[in-house]
Order: C-alpha cells, then sequence, then structure tokens
C-alpha cells in the first residue's frame, strides 16, 4: 500500500522560512516523479514544484529562487525548503507521487503552512 506523509507545516511570519518533508513508501521510490502542490482557500490546487527521478526539476513561477525541491533516495524523502516566505503562500500543501511504472498518481493528505505577522 503507498502511502505519502508529511510533516513540518506550520505558522512563520513574513520573510521567514519552513522545510517540508514528505516520506513515502510501498513504492519504488527512486523511479517515481515526486512533487508538492498546494491549495489556497477559494482557490484551485497549483503546481508548486516537481523533482524527476533524474532530478530535473520544475517550479512553478511564483516561487522560483525562493523554493527548492530535493529528493533523497536512500530515505524515500522529498523536501521543500521554502525561504523569503510570503503571506501569499498561505495555503495547505500536499505531497504528490507519479508512479512511472504504473502511471499512478498519489497525494499525501497535506500540511497547513501560514504565513502571517
Amino acid at each position: 500500500q503507498v502511502q505519502l506523509v508529511e510533516s513540518g507545516g506550520g505558522l512563520v511570519q513574513p520573510g521567514g522560512s519552513l522545510r517540508l518533508s514528505c516520506a513515502a513508501s510501498g513504492t519504488s521510490f527512486s523511479r517515481n516523479t515526486m512533487g508538492w502542490y498546494r491549495q489556497a482557500p477559494g482557490k484551485e490546487r497549483e503546481l508548486v514544484a516537481l523533482i524527476r527521478s533524474s532530478t530535473s526539476t520544475n517550479y512553478a513561477d511564483s516561487v522560483k529562487g525562493r523554493f527548492v525541491i530535493s529528493r533523497d533516495n536512500a530515505k524515500n524523502t522529498v523536501y521543500l525548503q521554502m525561504n523569503s516566505l510570503k503571506p501569499e503562500d498561505t495555503a495547505v500543501y500536499y505531497c504528490y507521487m507519479r508512479d512511472i511504472f504504473y502511471n499512478n498518481d498519489y497525494w499525501g493528505q497535506g500540511t497547513q503552512v501560514t504565513v502571517s505577522s
């Protein structure tokens, strides 16, 4: 059974930093594309960042230069380092996984990030 478990969300002041983690189980982690999406109240879920098995990455324009996605295949974990946080980054952040072999998508339960003074 595939599971994605996120951690690291919370309340932070504008300009601050947070690191999100997502631990995967029940899958061959290293072959999969991993990513982070977010959904703010009243808005659609949007892509934040992706990292492929090759470690190539994609970022939303709104987070380029502030957020960094990385993966540790030995720990089956993907990270999102978020710096220079803004109030508009406030959202529920979801871990995402595309199992390349079975062509299935999986989601974590979400973790709240609130940027406020």
